[in-house]
């Protein structure tokens, strides 16, 4: 391991990496305190370049927006469809459209309602799985949805993650291994779930998109081509090389008779740890130096695993940022 200085994928209008939050409520939403406005201002302060607004079952605020944004900030329209047995994100939606709520796990509705935002060119996203109160917990099979949010920020007050958080990945982690030899996984995503002052962008998702448009950002997280963090302070660059070969998070990289080196670099966690992680488990565990910036390798094959993907905590053990996999063929 050796200290560096970190020169990640500069994000701009075009090809690049875009931070953003994909679960926010206004005032509309029970709960919700901040006005689209506020919102607004407080995505800039916070250095995002796209949120998407998720009110519960409703469209009343899709048509506010437009007001507050520019060039360096995109809104996605969206809904959080909360159900009797579990609460998911329908996100690209059109304007004025309001997906249906009024259903649980028993009546099997749940296909037809995810078909009509896929028709509509949306994203479907499992929302807090482990959400401890009732019907946050998510009940339906995974099978249909787009992504599943596996870090969720609205009940962490100090420490933006909790334990609600941590079964949600480790469920997602172990199904990655079957559900990417079947040809189908569902990348992560993370979000604030912001409701009160201070709470957007804790945490939020680094997406790699063409532009900085809602389709092409929807696409990068379908793809899976991102990464989750708790703070815009972090920075993480994690690729997988074989000879001439790279592959970034999200991506293939096809095997090779070349010896392959999965590389991390991260800043922006002083004194933490990175992990690595296959459809073994955790494979390897490096300590970070006290200057947060770094760079750590391990060796994998295809015949190690078919993907690999990375985690990094503070000191204490609190997640600071993970990755989506990199695939190994």
């Amino acid at each position: 391991m050796s200290e560096l200085e970190f020169s990640p994928p500069l994000s701009g209008r075009g090809r690049g990496w875009y931070r953003g939050d994909c679960h926010v409520h206004s005032v509309v939403s029970s709960g919700g305190e901040l006005t689209p406005e506020q919102l607004v201002a407080d995505a800039r302060a916070a250095g995002l370049d796209f949120l998407a607004a998720t009110e519960h079952n409703t469209s009343e605020t899709h048509g506010a927006w437009s007001r507050h944004v520019g060039d360096d900030l995109l809104v996605i329209l969206g809904q959080e469809v909360v159900t009797r047995t579990g609460h998911w994100l329908a996100l690209g939606i059109p304007s004025g459209q309001v997906v249906d709520w009024r259903y649980g796990v028993r009546d099997n509705m749940i296909d037809r309602h995810l078909e009509k935002v896929h028709r509509a060119g949306g994203l479907c996203v499992a929302a807090h799985p482990h959400a401890p109160y009732p019907s946050g917990t998510f009940m339906y099979p995974y099978q249909g949805f787009d992504v599943v949010e596996v870090w969720n920020g609205q009940w962490s007050s100090d420490v933006p993650w909790q334990a609600d958080n941590e079964a949600a990945l480790a469920e997602w982690g172990r199904s990655l291994a079957a559900d990417i030899h079947q040809g189908r996984w569902r990348p992560a995503i993370g979000n604030s779930d912001t409701h009160l002052e201070d709470q957007i962008a804790v945490p939020h998702t680094v997406v790699l998109a063409e532009e900085l448009r809602a389709d092409e950002i929807l696409a990068g997280i379908r793809a899976g081509r991102s990464w989750i963090t708790e703070s815009v302070a972090v920075e993480l660059f994690f690729t997988v090389s074989a000879g001439d070969q790279s592959a970034g998070i999200g991506e293939r990289l096809e095997a090779s008779d070349e010896p392959a080196v999965a590389r991390v670099d991260v800043r922006g966690v002083p004194s933490g740890t990175v992990s690595f992680h296959t459809e073994q488990g955790m494979v390897h565990r490096a300590s970070l130096t006290c200057s947060g910036s770094d760079a750590v390798e391990w060796p994998i094959s295809a015949a190690d695993s078919a993907f690999i993907r990375i985690e990094v905590r503070h000191p204490e053990g609190h997640m600071a940022a993970l990755s989506n996999p990199i695939l190994l063929t």
